[in-house]
């Protein structure tokens, strides 16, 4: 949050002279999902996902259930199938943070994230293979390795604003 206020909105106010601040882009909350399949046959397996989504981000996990009911996935509506949580003000900046500086370089042979996830309204989309990149989780005591979508909501509105300003908070794009 202090580095939003000292270093980016002043580098944002700088690229966009408008009148009022408010105007200018910022990330207004960070969503962390993660979605088991296996989870129609073994609930212990989205329970030990909401566990790990919950010391991750710091926040209590809710399950997502399932919409429709898809006989070839053996899946009924209203099935849990999984996990989500939504970061906002302080949490989100700490996660933020946490996933630029640490998570990201742990992965192997990282290169940089797709500038083409935007999705054409200024929001990011992450896709990340692998929860054992955090910091929090061991490694040894994971029972089975799990994907995450990290989704970043910002209030810009075109693709190219978000980038600026995820650009400014240090997110590091593929050259």
């Amino acid at each position: 949050m202090a580095k939003f206020s000292d270093k980016v909105l002043p580098e944002l106010k700088k690229l966009h002279p408008t009148k009022n601040v408010m105007e200018l882009p910022k990330i207004v909350k960070i969503v962390v999902n993660t979605c088991q399949g296996e989870a129609t046959q073994n609930i212990k397996a989205l329970e030990a996902a909401a566990a790990e989504l919950e010391i991750i981000t710091g926040q209590k996990a809710i399950i997502t259930r399932a919409k429709k009911s898809i006989a070839t996935f053996k899946l009924r509506a209203g099935m849990p199938i999984g996990a989500s949580v939504t970061l906002r003000k302080e949490r989100m900046f700490e996660f933020y943070d946490k996933l630029v500086s640490v998570a990201l370089p742990r992965v192997r042979d990282f290169r940089g994230v797709s500038s083409n996830s935007f999705d054409g309204r200024g929001n990011y989309s992450l896709g990340i293979r692998e929860q054992i990149i955090f910091p929090e989780i061991e490694a040894d005591k994971v029972d089975k390795t799990r994907g995450l979508s990290i989704t970043i909501v910002t209030s810009a509105k075109t693709d190219g604003e978000a980038r600026e300003l995820l650009t400014l908070l240090d997110m590091p794009f593929r050259k």
